[in-house]
């Protein structure tokens, strides 16, 4: 990452649109913006954290080590945080943040965001709230890796990442996704993904263009995800 000459708007992100006016001044002069290209490490799993990230622009994947393999939490765009899984007592990041575009970040140190919390009672309370959404997120997830077979897995991931990040002009999800992070996404192999993706193409479900994908028969997909595999 390089410091950007680019400055964000101070009023996209998390931070910024539940921040008190008053505050924004302190929020201007502490923050530190970074341009990111495609495959840029923004903070290492197990690295000490050093405060929070927001994003201004660009896609960016949240990922884990999941044994020899690469496990992907989530998927987010501008407007979200990131390393906020590393506050608490341990002060490590548990997850790798890397960007899957060219992009703008914007970073606070600890200290000051911490501050910040203290002072902004409406952030606190919406980030609260967004650690019990985090949560049940996760327990779906884990739930639907032990039950749900990959057709259904491969058609949740889509449904959601089509709410997520909408649609193009074209009808296609509006982000680019390697058939790779798709895989480390639903907790599948590659070559099992790329079977059932192509089983999914050829009986006229979804629809595959490069990196993006479309969505063709919504309700095929969504019966795909009602079958728990129990």
């Amino acid at each position: 990452m390089k410091p950007s000459k680019i400055a964000c708007d101070l009023k996209s992100c998390f931070l910024c649109k539940l921040c008190l006016k008053e505050w924004l001044p302190a929020v201007a002069d502490s923050r530190k913006n970074f341009a990111v290209k495609r495959g840029d490490i923004i903070f290492n799993e197990g690295g000490p954290v050093t405060g929070v990230y927001f994003v201004y622009s660009g896609n960016v994947k949240v990922h884990k080590k999941w044994g020899d393999k690469e496990l992907i939490i989530r998927f987010v765009k501008n407007g979200a945080i990131l390393g906020h899984r590393g506050l608490g007592s341990d002060l490590q990041y548990p997850v790798t943040a890397t960007a899957l575009e060219p992009g703008l970040v914007c970073f606070f140190e600890l200290d000051f965001f911490t501050s910040t919390l203290k002072v902004n009672h409406e952030l606190t309370y919406q980030l609260l709230q967004f650690f019990a959404d985090e949560l049940q997120v996760s327990e779906r997830k884990m739930r639907n890796l032990a039950h749900m077979p990959v057709k259904g897995r491969i058609g949740q991931a889509l449904i959601n990442l089509g709410k997520q990040f909408g649609f193009t002009a074209a009808g296609f999800i509006d982000i680019e996704l390697s058939r790779q992070d798709l895989a480390s996404y639903i907790g599948a192999t590659y070559e099992t993904l790329f079977r059932v993706i192509n089983e999914l193409t050829e009986d006229g479900t979804i629809e595959i263009s490069g990196k993006q994908f479309k969505i063709l028969d919504p309700e095929k997909l969504l019966r795909l995800t009602q079958d728990t595999g129990i």
